[in-house]
């Protein structure tokens, strides 16, 4: 197919195990595309069982890019994914390529359309003393400081969301300012169009799915990456890679705090917890073509038209 395509940008979105790269790919042979990944999994070396990554065969005749870009013990930001994409992007252009951003990571989907808040970026010292600050005085306290420095955050953000609230605490503590006061501030620098796809299976299918893909992973020797991550390369569980579904499950196990089956339903209901929370996110996507399935066709007519 030769089609002379406009400067467009293609968003295939959907939760865990939908389908998508898949369906990347299928394009892929059609059209002259470049794969940029959105997953804040996949951008970590060593970590190819439990992310699903496509595997070498594939990565070598439809490379993926934004894939095996930083090491496991590693901070990436929205910042960075931002600045690599749109320099992805910007490769693609130059080359008559369609940008695909495939993925499931919502939050770096949004930095890419709408723009980041101008952000200081956390420090050593920050990460220390917010740390310290939660094993001496446990998250409920954090949680009270942050409704007392910056109320509409604190409703925004759940009083459980550890993450958070301590990035929240952090922003200001680096900066002065309020979480909610910078991020009033977008950084928008794309002018190129938006299209959106998103294939979303029913909730049984998509369940199946999930079961299936972490057995699969099991009998691919998945325990025994994570432990190579624990052990060869002593990861903290309190890494960010580590955090990722299916590898804190593991991790756990490993460690000894869980037996296997325990820790077998708990990836699987953390990953299915991972897909309803992407999905709630995308019902809020009206300007897209809604696929329950891949099919390519509709695909295809769809980013032509």
């Amino acid at each position: 197919m030769s089609t002379k395509l406009k400067p467009q940008v293609i968003f295939l979105m959907g939760p865990t195990t939908s389908g998508k790269t898949a369906l990347a790919i299928k394009i892929s042979e059609k059209i002259n595309t470049r794969i940029i990944s959105v997953d804040s999994s996949l951008i970590y070396k060593k970590m190819n069982i439990g992310t699903a990554k496509p595997d070498a065969k594939t990565l070598a005749k439809y490379p993926h890019y934004l894939i095996d870009i930083c090491q496991p013990d590693q901070v990436y930001s929205a910042h960075n994914f931002v600045k690599d994409a749109n320099k992805q992007i910007e490769i693609a252009f130059n080359n008559n390529q369609l940008p695909i951003l495939v993925g499931g990571t919502s939050f770096y989907f949004n930095a890419i359309e709408h723009g980041l808040s101008d952000l200081p970026n956390s420090t050593d010292k920050s990460k220390q003393k917010f740390n310290k600050m939660l094993a001496q005085q446990g998250l409920k306290a954090l949680y009270q400081q942050l409704q007392k420095i910056d109320k509409p955050a604190s409703i925004k953000i759940h009083a459980n969301d550890k993450q958070r609230i301590i990035r929240a605490l952090e922003v200001f503590y680096l900066s002065g300012k309020t979480l909610t006061e910078l991020q009033g501030k977008k950084i928008i620098k794309n002018n190129y169009a938006i299209k959106k796809i998103i294939i979303n299976p029913p909730k049984q299918q998509l369940h199946k799915n999930i079961e299936k893909r972490f057995l699969t992973m099991l009998e691919q020797d998945f325990l025994a990456e994570v432990k190579y991550l624990k052990e060869d390369l002593k990861l903290a569980k309190t890494c960010n890679s580590m955090r990722s579904v299916g590898y804190a499950q593991a991790f756990e196990y490993l460690e000894g705090l869980i037996d296997k089956p325990t820790m077998i339903e708990k990836a699987i209901i953390a990953t299915r917890q991972l897909a309803k929370r992407q999905n709630t996110w995308l019902k809020k996507e009206k300007q897209a073509l809604q696929l329950e399935k891949i099919d390519l066709k509709k695909a295809l007519e769809f980013i032509e038209n």
